[in-house]
């Protein structure tokens, strides 16, 4: 009987069922096919979640529980640590910028919020900026710029870590400019920087196309600002004393 019941569940596709159905505690047939169907769909979705996760490309294991607010994080006046982490900024397709010097936990916040959306179902993908201008110019370059785009257009949140850390030329800086412009209102993005809006001139030379880029991203946005210095870098100095 246990065979024949392993193979129904693998014809109809549904291999948590049949993953533990014998220890399932009930006391009437409708609770135990309650939980039989609940343990299928928490399966299901434990799997996508791990799919998400994999997809993402991350490039640590950043996760809520450990990250550390301090008092130099500042959350605008309408938000609160628990609405940011509750992530209702993606179903409204808002944006986080998350601004300040380096090394004080801004790609991790960014890194566990693209995890966390993954848990909840939402497909993800992280960049570092500098590396995502070099995927777009080449993929300009080999003819397949179009098809990259539209890979993108199916992702529910685009983190773009480390925007204007490191320069890029006039196509680089239009090409991103066309990506980010597509997005709006359409996904959520994540953006750390270590500029402030001002300073962005560096990243985009060309002012215009700058004040029309910071314009779409702010006016759906949550801009958090970290104004101590560097974690990593006081971290480093403690054990070295």
């Amino acid at each position: 009987m246990n065979e024949a019941i392993l193979k129904l569940c693998r014809q109809l596709k549904l291999p948590y069922m049949a993953e533990g159905y014998e220890d399932i505690p009930f006391t009437t047939r409708e609770e135990f096919i309650y939980h039989l169907l609940l343990k299928e769909q928490v399966g299901r979705e434990q799997a996508k979640a791990i799919r998400n996760i994999k997809k993402a490309r991350f490039i640590d294991h950043k996760v809520l529980e450990t990250y550390q607010w301090h008092k130099d994080i500042h959350l605008p006046a309408h938000l609160t640590k628990e609405e940011l982490m509750d992530l209702s900024f993606v179903s409204r397709k808002e944006n986080v910028i998350l601004v300040g010097a380096p090394g004080t936990g801004k790609t991790h916040l960014a890194s566990a919020l693209g995890r966390r959306a993954c848990e909840k179902g939402y497909d993800v993908r992280f960049y570092r900026v500098s590396h995502l201008v070099e995927e777009l110019e080449k993929t300009l370059a080999n003819g397949r710029f179009a098809s990259f785009r539209r890979k993108l257009e199916k992702v529910d949140v685009l983190i773009l870590d480390e925007m204007g850390y490191v320069p890029f030329g006039t196509e680089g800086a239009e090409l991103l400019f066309q990506l980010i412009s597509e997005c709006y209102e359409q996904k959520s993005l994540i953006i750390t920087s270590n500029l402030e809006f001002s300073q962005w001139n560096r990243i985009f030379s060309d002012s215009r196309l700058t004040a029309a880029l910071v314009d779409r991203l702010i006016h759906h946005a949550h801009i958090v600002s970290y104004t101590g210095s560097s974690f990593r870098l006081a971290n480093a100095l403690s054990k070295k004393a």
